[in-house]
């Protein structure tokens, strides 16, 4: 089987010592990091944006796994291009229409990115099945996406196991990836109904075990 992959989500970082959270990141094996984009808008919580980001993803040897909940991202593809992203997420539910989609993941993958579409937990995890030929991941939102810390939807279990059985049965090469809540106890049912990559934030950073807490997600 293969090894699932973490995504440590740096929204629940120590900024003042951005490098060593990152050095934890490697120190534990791990070759994603995960960066969580809000505008204000889309979401009523504001971070870290495209120029913070061109800022410090030179300085990472890592895949840069991006998830933007920002209006319009179809006049911000570009613009994280050159900030560094390898994989840019956007929201199905920023966009107008189907065709916005369409054009969103034409032009991430235009800028040699891989391209990933996210759902709220609130709107029907089918509403993305027309994209998945297109994709190359997929993210359950297991929380509202706006805020850190919240406790994981036990319905995203399903959502999960539906969209990867969609995956499988249409033979896509698309990664399922969760994001929201997961901790030691979420992290095994998310991966036993298909879930390939753990997006986790809080219960990895502010903690002295890291690495430890990183194997027990695993077992």
């Amino acid at each position: 089987m293969k090894r699932p992959i973490i995504s440590p989500s740096v929204l629940d970082a120590d900024f003042l010592h951005f490098e060593n959270e990152v050095q934890k990141i490697k120190d534990a094996g791990l070759e994603w990091i995960h960066f969580d984009v809000m505008d204000g808008t889309f979401v009523n919580n504001i971070s870290f944006g495209n120029l913070f980001l061109k800022s410090v993803c030179p300085k990472i040897d890592l895949f840069k796994d991006v998830h933007v909940m920002i209006a319009n991202p179809l006049e911000m593809v570009e613009k994280f291009k050159e900030a560094g992203a390898d994989c840019l997420t956007f929201h199905y539910e920023a966009c107008q229409n189907d065709q916005e989609i369409f054009d969103v993941i034409d032009k991430i993958h235009d800028f040699n990115m891989k391209a990933g579409i996210a759902i709220r937990p609130s709107v029907s995890i089918e509403e993305i099945y027309p994209f998945l030929s297109k994709v190359d991941l997929v993210l359950v939102m297991s929380v509202e996406p706006g805020y850190g810390g919240q406790h994981f939807v036990e319905s995203s279990l399903d959502r999960i196991a539906k969209v990867k059985n969609e995956i499988v049965s249409n033979g896509y090469n698309v990664l399922v990836s969760v994001d929201g809540g997961i901790n030691d106890t979420i992290a095994p049912k998310c991966l036993n109904n298909g879930a390939d990559v753990l997006v986790v934030g809080q219960y990895l950073f502010n903690h002295s075990d890291f690495k430890d807490r990183v194997e027990r997600l695993l077992k």
